[in-house]
């Protein structure tokens, strides 16, 4: 197994289970975005901050953060929070566990595809099998959304 593969497996799995745990926690709290998504920010607090922050700090590599490193990161940081907090702020106003995933896990991966090609421009213009596999993607989540349990 190439050892990135094991971190895909994680993320997939903890992002999987996201927004149903989420959901879970928002009805606990009277059904208050707001509340469940300060209880996100404590997490990405305990989680994206002082584990990584201790580990750099054992490491004494804070030499390695550069002003257009943490502008882009920050950025990036900023853009999960708010996605974090659409889907949030989605289940509070209608949206169900089990329609709000497919749309974004569908969608999610195209935009991130297309604005990955604009920082990086391929070499070549992405095939016709490469739109092919965007309207699957749209078809998938289509399929999944006719179909979920009720």
């Amino acid at each position: 197994m190439r050892s990135w593969m094991p971190f895909v497996v994680l993320t997939v799995l903890s992002w999987g289970t996201y927004i149903p745990t989420l959901h879970k926690g928002q009805l606990a709290l009277g059904n208050s975005g707001l509340h469940a998504f300060l209880m996100v920010g404590v997490a990405y607090l305990l989680v994206a901050i002082l584990i990584p922050g201790t580990i750099i700090a054992r490491a004494g590599t804070w030499h390695l953060f550069t002003s257009g490193g943490m502008a882009l990161t920050l950025a990036a940081g900023a853009l999960g929070a708010v996605g974090a907090l659409g889907i949030s702020f989605a289940l509070v106003n209608g949206g169900r566990p089990t329609v709000v995933p497919p749309l974004v896990f569908a969608g999610a991966p195209v935009v991130s595809t297309f604005v990955a090609m604009a920082y990086n421009p391929p070499q070549n213009s992405p095939s016709l099998t490469f739109y092919l596999g965007i309207v699957m993607a749209a078809a998938g989540a289509g399929l999944v959304l006719a179909n979920r349990p009720t």
